[in-house]
């Protein structure tokens, strides 16, 4: 009886490994369901004609929305996938010529995703070769004869206005297009890369010496005004010295006459060493004139 058992169960479970994805395989051929994924389309079509899109990520069954017509799509219909995830694309090398004659190499960043899965397929046999060639287009016409100042400096309006040229052909082959950009812009010839680097190279020392010059103009204009405020300040203290000098000289005399005489000896007589003149020292009671006279003649014995 436990072998009975046993081997019922060994048989259940080998016949589950082999029976039960036989039937969820037969079940999607005959599509019964169909599992979306994210960012994902599935289109029915059946009898060459569209029957419907679903979209909306998870498990689906066909039946619930178009009705006992699913049925027939195995057999006289066919489902399409279709990504409707971003995508991103870089086009390089784009030759444009600018107003003066240049030839500049563009490089043009665009990214797009699948809006309309049905004119996506149907509508055009290769829309994202359609779609890379009026991006390309698009870019080419819009900078060809443009200044290489606005080709260079003005790539973002440039690049809004690549978008505009693009979006109505896009939308109807199915797609919507996001950003886009002009993301490089180089000089194809390279004699005239070495050209414009060599004349960048003086503007820059030219733009150098002429900012140390400036430099050297604002330190000596600071120096001078400086020496000029100083100097001044200078000349006002010497000029306040002989006032003030002159009220303490009085403010003395007032209280004390003595000790003005004694200043003005003082100070007379630092302005006579200061002027390193010949000093005559006379004894106190002697005549001027003889202590001159005994200076001047020799002397003599009796």
């Amino acid at each position: 009886m436990g072998e009975l058992f046993t081997l019922g169960a060994a048989l259940s479970f080998v016949g589950g490994l082999v029976l039960i994805p036989l039937f969820l395989k037969l079940t999607t051929v005959f599509g019964v369901y169909t599992i979306v994924g994210e960012r994902e389309a599935h289109v029915f079509t059946l009898f060459g004609k569209v029957l419907g899109v679903l979209d909306d990520p998870g498990l689906r069954f066909p039946m619930a929305r178009f009705g006992p017509r699913a049925i027939l799509i195995p057999f006289f219909g066919k489902r399409y996938r279709v990504s409707t995830a971003l995508r991103q694309h870089y086009l390089r090398g784009q030759m444009v010529n600018s107003e003066e004659g240049t030839p500049m190499g563009v490089g043009i960043w665009y990214e797009t995703t699948v809006k309309e899965p049905v004119s996506y397929l149907f509508v055009n046999a290769n829309p994202e070769g359609s779609l890379e060639a009026n991006v390309a287009s698009s870019a080419i016409s819009t900078l060809s004869n443009l200044e290489m100042e606005a080709m260079l400096e003005n790539r973002h309006n440039l690049s809004r206005t690549v978008r505009a040229a693009v979006s109505p052909l896009s939308e109807k082959w199915g797609y919507q297009v996001g950003s886009v950009y002009i993301r490089k812009v180089a000089f194809t010839d390279h004699s005239m890369v070495d050209n414009i680097t060599e004349k960048v190279v003086k503007r820059l020392i030219q733009v150098t010496s002429a900012m140390k010059q400036d430099g050297d103009n604002r330190v000596g204009l600071i120096k001078s005004e400086t020496a000029k405020k100083v100097s001044q300040k200078l000349a006002e203290a010497a000029a306040a010295r002989p006032a003030i000098v002159g009220d303490a000289l009085n403010e003395i005399s007032e209280r004390d006459p003595e000790i003005l005489d004694s200043v003005i000896e003082v100070m007379e007589t630092e302005q006579l060493i200061a002027s390193g003149a010949r000093v005559d020292i006379v004894a106190d009671g002697s005549s001027l004139l003889v202590q001159l006279g005994e200076g001047d003649a020799p002397a003599t014995r009796p």
